[in-house]
């Protein structure tokens, strides 16, 4: 959702590619904030802070795209800044307007704001009782003007003189208003505020919403993650929830909920700048599509020890209690979800335990059964999500065991859980996940041969000949890709002025349909609808009509039952005049007969079939929204992170 930034340095840049007159922080603030774009946005702004001058603290923002607040800024360039804060807005209390739009100045502080204050309408009571007049419909302006309120009122009793104050001593008050207000905050977020009184310095909270440290050399940030200063610094530290934080250019000063000064948690960010950038293809999706051979690759690697077991990222529960699991609990949204549909074919089948998949905003409010003995699994790209982030902690409450995967290293449900297996997919830009889906499946393989090889229900070389096959898959993906490409793009083009798209699958065929439906519907804004193929005949074939573009994932022939199951279902949609794109495995003939087209892909064991199946329906949604016009990277509506719920 929402973008944060921060920065604390110099006045001047050191940036071959700073804008001369421009100032280091409002250099920065534009750098990160272009970076944070995939997160989904309305509106931006930024705060920029100097130490000398009339008009020492400057607020900038607009409406609509960052062109717009780059406009605004060439229209009224500020003066070089020491310090600086800048957001991308994703609207939740009040429109997407200029006057909504982040940061919210109150007296002589600004603060900007990633989540949502649950309590804020008895608060803006409080700040209107106060003789304060609020000009945004938005939560976060109550919280600067609370946050201004006490910090003046803590300098009046102090004898400061708020024309004259020593910016230590601001800063200090600031820090201790901060502590105060958020204890009385309910919901969810990031803070960073800045004061003209403390001109080097940025004072931050957080509680459930991202929030990370960058640490430079003679400056510091912060971000939504680290891709908002990876231009700058690959050297990161993360924020605990309840925790607040004093950014100066030397220091970063971490305290925890009870104010007792703590060390944050270090570490190198693996990927640097080109990695956020396009590479020289047209859009982030093409890239993230293209990168998904290495993204897989990477998740496997170093996965086996010297004994040649199978090892996780961070497992802090006991064998004996995953041993004991009689049930598994996937708990997701959108594309992580049908990830975990995935995982439960594959789980099921070699750990023999029952696995339900739930969608994490729904999970925790249907009562559901969870002991000891459950082991959910949150699956999230971000770590971030807010409603699978709630589901984990209703799972806890219960008694239940957490092991999340997640891409982002020192995310929340990451910190949350009771054991992580990270995805190394590389940050995803693009609003439609692609990579990071394969990525998931990966790591839901590895998750599940892990629990087989634990528990006993598969031999040493079983779990050997399975990962063997895994190992392949970056290779067949590559080819695939290099073979299947351009035919699919064009398909893509050729059919924009479509409007109505079916998807059918059986087995692990089903989930890759859903995931199809929905690239179909995010990035091109059409209807489609994936079903389980075998439900064809129990009401959705009504929609069957001339012309009517079905696409059908046929599975190999060396599953006869299933697969001429599915031969039978792609003749009984032709045969109303549906026209029928089947992706089918090399080799297989009997499906040529019944297609109007055909995606050929490598041969493949049965259960590792959506990672080569889905490829192609990533690459037709983009096609068809690029033919279109549209948007791919940043689909309206929707945002990369749901830090809400």
């Amino acid at each position: 959702m929402c973008g944060i930034v921060g920065h604390v340095g110099p006045l001047n840049s050191t940036s071959p590619a700073g804008t001369p007159g421009s100032g280091r922080s409002l250099e920065v603030l534009l750098d990160g904030l272009s970076r944070l774009e995939y997160r989904g946005y309305d509106s931006a702004g930024i705060a920029l802070v100097r130490p000398d001058g009339a008009e020492r603290l400057t607020t900038v923002k607009a409406a609509g795209k960052l062109d717009n607040l780059r406009t605004a800024l060439d229209e009224a360039a500020p003066a070089p800044a020491t310090a600086g804060i800048g957001h991308t807005r994703w609207a939740t209390h009040g429109g997407p307007t200029t006057e909504n739009a982040h940061p919210h100045r109150a007296g002589r502080l600004a603060v900007v704001h990633n989540g949502i204050i649950e309590n804020f309408r008895s608060l803006r009571a409080e700040v209107e009782a106060a003789g304060r007049t609020l000009v945004s419909a938005t939560d976060t302006e109550v919280v600067a003007h609370l946050l201004d309120l006490d910090f003046t009122a803590r300098l009046a009793d102090a004898g400061q003189d708020t024309d004259a104050v020593d910016p230590g001593s601001a800063t200090t008050t600031l820090v201790e208003s901060m502590r105060a207000v958020t204890a009385r905050l309910e919901g969810t977020f990031a803070l960073l505020a800045v004061t003209e009184l403390a001109p080097g310095a940025i004072v931050a909270a957080r509680r459930s919403s991202p929030l990370v440290i960058g640490l430079g050399e003679g400056e510091n940030f912060l971000g939504s993650d680290v891709a908002a200063f990876v231009a700058f610094t690959a050297r990161a530290a993360e924020v605990d929830d309840d925790q607040v934080l004093l950014l100066t250019a030397d220091s970063v000063t971490v305290w925890d909920a009870d104010g007792k000064v703590v060390t944050p948690r270090e570490w190198e960010v693996s990927w640097d700048a080109s990695a956020a950038v396009k590479g020289g293809y047209e859009t982030f999706m093409d890239k993230e599509i293209h990168d998904q051979p290495t993204a897989v690759a990477d998740t496997l690697l170093g996965r086996v020890n010297d004994r040649g077991e199978l090892v996780l990222d961070e497992m802090r529960i006991d064998p004996s209690v995953l041993r004991s699991v009689d049930k598994i609990i996937v708990v997701a949204c959108g594309t992580a979800a049908y990830a975990g549909h995935v995982a439960k074919y594959a789980i099921e089948h070699w750990c023999r335990i029952p696995v339900e998949i739930e969608l994490a905003h729904e999970f925790r409010y249907r009562d559901p059964i969870v002991s000891e003995k459950t082991l959910t699994v949150a699956i999230s790209q971000s770590g971030e999500t807010m409603d699978t982030i709630q589901a984990i902690r209703h799972a806890r409450e219960q008694g239940s065991r957490v092991l999340a995967i997640v891409n982002t290293y020192g995310s929340t449900i990451a910190r949350e859980a009771d054991a992580v297996l990270y995805t190394h997919a590389g940050p995803e830009v693009a609003v439609a996940s692609t990579k990071a889906f394969l990525a998931q499946i990966t790591a839901c393989y590895l998750l599940g041969l892990y629990l087989a090889q634990l528990r006993g229900n598969k031999w040493p070389d079983e779990v050997a000949d399975y990962l063997e096959n895994l190992g392949q898959m970056p290779a067949k993906l590559e080819r695939l890709l290099a073979e299947q490409e351009d035919m699919v793009r064009e398909l893509g083009a050729q059919m924009a002025d479509q409007t109505s798209f079916l998807f059918l699958g059986r087995h692990v065929g089903y989930p890759v349909a859903l995931e199809g439906a929905l690239k179909l519907k995010e990035v091109a804004y059409v209807h489609a609808e994936g079903f389980a193929a075998g439900e064809l005949k129990h009401g959705p074939i009504a929609l069957v009509e001339e012309g009517l573009p079905v696409f059908v994932i046929v599975p190999t022939p060396r599953r006869p039952v299933l697969h001429d199951k599915v031969i039978s279902n792609i003749q009984e949609v032709r045969a109303r005049g549906a026209r029928t794109i089947v992706i089918a495995e090399e080799g297989d003939e009997a499906v040529t007969p019944f297609a109007d087209t055909v995606i050929r892909i490598p041969a493949t064991p049965t259960l590792m079939w959506p990672l080569l199946t889905v490829v192609p329906l990533q690459i037709f949604a983009a096609a068809l929204a690029k033919a279109k016009g549209l948007d791919v990277d940043q689909p309206r509506n929707l945002a990369k992170s749901v830090t809400v719920e």
